[in-house]
This record gives C-alpha cells, sequence and structure tokens, in this order.
C-alpha cells in the first residue's frame, strides 16, 4: 500500500509546485516541470511513492482566448519523457484530479466540450509521460441539473467527446453532496470507467447504508486486472472551531464556526486508520491518497504513528535511486 498526498509541498520549507504565473509573464508547462523534478527528489528522500500533481501545471493551455498556450505538451515532449522517466526509475505513482469547475455533464454545451477539452490535456500529460495505466484523472460525475437519470446520461455524452486515450486515464469518484458510490458504480456499468471511493464522501453521502468494508470491494472491483493497482482517497473530518472576529463600533464581538463534516482535518488520525488498514481493507490490496490539509506532513506523522504501534504498511516493489 503507496500513501500519496496532493500538490502541495509543505515539509523542508516548503516547495513550489506549478507555475502559476498570470498569463502575461508567459508561464509554461517546461518551467512547472522544473519544479515538480524537486518534487520527485523530496518524495524519494521521504520515501514517498504515490503523489498528485496540480491539473494547472500547463497553463492557460486549454484557454480558448490564449491560443499560443494551447501547444505546451508537445513543446516539452522531451521534458515529459524525461520527468515521467525519473518518476518511473523513482517508483513514484502519479495522478491528476481537476477541479470541481471541470464539469463533463454540464447541460451548456460549451461548458461541456471546455471540460472534454481538459480531460484531454491531463491524459496527454500522463501520456506523453509514459506513465502506465494506474496513473490516472480523477473526475466527479458533476452536476445535478434535472434528475438523477438525466444527469448520469450527461454525463455519458460528455464521455463520447473524449478520445480513446483520453477515456483510459479517466476516474470517476463518488462525491459529498450530490452522487453517491452508488452513482459512480451506474456510471462504471454504463462506461466502463473505473471508481475511486472516497471514505468520507462516502460517509457524508450514502443512502443505501452500503457498509465501508462493501463499498471499497464494489470500488476495486471496477478495477481490472490490467487496469493498474486501485485507489481510493482518504481523509479525516475537521473537528477544529474556527473563532471570526467582527467590530461592531468600538467593539469586538467574537463568535465560533463549528466545522462541517465534509472539511478535511490537517492531519489522519492514525487510530482510525490503523483499524480501516487492519480491519476494513484487510486483505485487499491498492493504493491510499491522503487528503489533509498538512500534505506531506500529515501523510509521514501518519507513517510514524501506524510504525510507533506496530502497524507495517508494506510498500508497493519500487526502483530506488541509491
Amino acid at each position: 500500500m503507496r500513501l500519496g498526498f496532493a500538490v502541495k509541498v509543505l515539509g523542508e520549507g516548503g516547495l513550489p509546485t506549478s507555475d502559476a504565473r498570470r498569463w502575461q509573464s508567459g508561464p509554461h508547462l517546461r518551467h512547472s516541470l522544473e519544479m515538480l523534478g524537486e518534487v520527485l527528489e523530496y518524495c524519494d528522500r521521504h520515501d514517498i511513492r504515490f503523489y498528485r500533481f496540480a491539473a494547472g501545471i500547463a497553463p492557460y493551455a486549454t484557454h480558448p482566448d490564449l491560443p499560443q498556450f494551447h501547444h505546451q505538451v508537445a513543446e516539452c515532449a522531451d521534458e515529459l519523457a524525461a520527468f515521467g522517466a525519473r518518476a518511473r526509475e523513482l517508483g513514484i505513482r502519479l495522478t491528476t484530479h481537476p477541479s470541481q469547475y471541470i464539469v463533463l455533464n454540464s447541460e451548456n454545451p460549451t461548458t461541456q466540450i471546455a471540460a472534454a477539452r481538459d480531460v484531454e490535456l491531463q491524459a496527454a500529460l500522463l501520456d506523453a509521460m509514459g506513465m502506465g495505466d494506474e496513473s490516472v484523472c480523477i473526475l466527479h460525475i458533476g452536476g445535478m441539473a434535472g434528475d438523477r437519470d438525466a444527469a448520469i446520461e450527461r454525463f455519458e455524452r460528455g464521455f463520447e467527446l473524449l478520445s480513446d486515450a483520453a477515456r483510459a486515464r479517466l476516474v470517476v469518484e463518488n462525491d459529498d453532496r450530490t452522487f453517491s458510490l452508488q452513482d459512480a458504480l451506474e456510471v462504471h456499468r454504463r462506461t466502463g470507467l473505473r471508481v475511486v471511493w472516497d471514505i468520507l464522501h462516502h460517509h457524508c453521502l450514502d443512502p443505501v447504508g452500503m457498509p465501508d468494508r462493501e463499498a471499497l470491494e464494489a470500488a476495486l472491483q471496477t478495477w481490472p486486472a490490467d487496469g493498474g493497482r486501485p485507489k481510493i482517497h482518504y481523509s479525516t473530518p475537521k473537528t477544529a472551531m474556527e473563532e471570526r472576529k467582527r467590530r461592531v463600533g468600538r467593539r469586538v464581538e467574537r463568535s465560533w464556526v463549528l466545522p462541517q463534516l465534509r472539511a478535511h482535518a490537517d492531519m489522519i488520525d492514525p487510530i482510525a486508520f490503523e483499524h480501516f488498514v487492519t480491519e476494513t481493507a484487510a486483505g485487499l490490496d491498492f493504493d491510499v491518497m491522503l487528503e489533509a490539509k498538512a500534505k506531506d506532513l500529515a501523510l509521514v506523522r501518519l507513517r510514524e504513528q501506524l510504525e510507533a504501534r506496530g502497524v507495517a504498511l508494506t510498500p508497493a516493489p519500487a526502483a530506488r535511486s541509491r
């Protein structure tokens, strides 16, 4: 089981992970790849073998009004190949996850086409890196305009806009408000797309009351034997409340905001995760993307806490740089 983290690197003082400059400054994928090269070496130093890079590493590459940015993948073919080769050499799995604003089932044809264009870009990046089938592009099903069946049918139509290469990279994830694991499994039945199970989302939205073990097995079964190692998303719900201050005249009023169940905590609860690994997931083979505000620091801390509790995570075989 490989543990992974998403995008930001907080350890060792922090590392940049993408060229986030405005278009007027001429940002480019090649600069993002230079940054990500350092991220790979950081992951290797800390024995982290799973990383989700930012979906925006090729800035403005799909912007309809900025065609000068549309050829970054081709312009960086050599750099992408070298980056992917290094990731494979280090045994680091790479994935990507476009934002909730990429809506493949939109009622608006323009928005749907734009979403397809973004998925194509993510697939092109992973293909140019030469990554295997387990390097996937994760997407939520989208919006619920109309009824559930209509929304899933729109997703199917959006899926049909994609090339075979993009379809091969795409996977769907259950969300915490609209589309449950049952809906993601229905999308799998209609399209063949693999399903990524998010356990916190499942605990927020589970209309049929499916137990965790059953839900996990159902999601893992959507990954064929030749489709790469399955992955799931794991997070701990936020429990800390926040203080809000508001000035009223010469006074400062204070109030407390209680956290929502769906909000991610800074860290991962090691006791709950131990139970998940040793009980819920016993005997199953998959990787875990940790979604925690503390990013890599949360991963390293969780690993240390599990080791102190005598819980060993057997990593996937990985080539090493040393």
